[in-house]
């Protein structure tokens, strides 16, 4: 066995069918570059900062809700619960 292997000439997964099929069986995630608002950039970045959570993670959760079909009202309505929760837990903290 090598101790070191030249993958210079090696293709992506995305290239050979049978690997990127596998990868898509296991859901994993695809990395990508894509320019949005600053503004809502910024809320989500804000958002993530006082719920400890990452703003990646939420773009990609309000992306899931879209495409699954949830409405505008239903996504507010799960953000202020959350927010209120978050609220409540740092307010009884403090006590």
């Amino acid at each position: 066995m090598r101790k070191e292997y030249d993958f210079s000439h090696a293709k992506p997964v995305s290239q050979i069918p049978a690997l990127a099929r596998l990868q898509a069986a296991h859901g994993g995630k695809a990395r990508i570059t894509m320019r949005i608002d600053a503004d809502i950039l910024a809320a989500f970045k804000a958002r993530a900062q006082t719920s400890g959570g990452s703003y990646q993670t939420m773009i990609n959760d309000a992306l899931r809700e879209h495409t699954q079909g949830w409405t505008l009202a239903a996504v507010i309505e799960k953000a202020v619960k959350e927010s209120l929760k978050t609220t409540a837990h740092h307010s009884n903290s403090r006590r």
